[in-house]
């Protein structure tokens, strides 16, 4: 059984930082693209991050220079560092897993909110 399981979610405000994990169980995360989404109300889910198997990573425009996005291979852990959140950053941030074997293999995570006050 595949799970994404996110933390690190919560009430900051503008200009704080925070760090997300998700921790991965049931696939092979070595060979797992790994991505950083989020969702806020009433809008579409976009990507902010995304770090391949290989370790190159890229970002959307918006968080570029304030997000960082990192994994360790050995726990099944992907990270979002965030910095300088600003409070268009508010939304619940999902993580990804996409197997660089098997394009069907893609799973979600629950998601974990981020709220960002100014």
């Amino acid at each position: 059984q595949v799970q994404l399981v996110e933390s690190g979610g919560g009430l900051v405000q503008a200009g704080g930082s925070l760090r997300l994990s998700c921790v991965a169980s049931g696939i092979i995360f070595s060979t797992s693209d790994m991505g950083w989404y989020r969702q806020a109300p009433g809008k579409q889910r976009e990507l902010v991050a995304y770090i391949i198997a290989g370790g190159s990573t890229k970002y959307a425009d918006s968080v570029k220079g304030r997000f960082t996005i990192s994994r360790d291979n050995a726990l099944s852990t992907v990270y979002l560092q965030m910095n300088s959140l600003k409070p268009e950053d508010t939304a619940v941030y999902l993580c990804n897993a996409q197997s660089i074997v098997s394009s069907r293999s893609n799973y979600w995570g629950q998601g974990t909110q981020v709220t960002v006050s100014s």
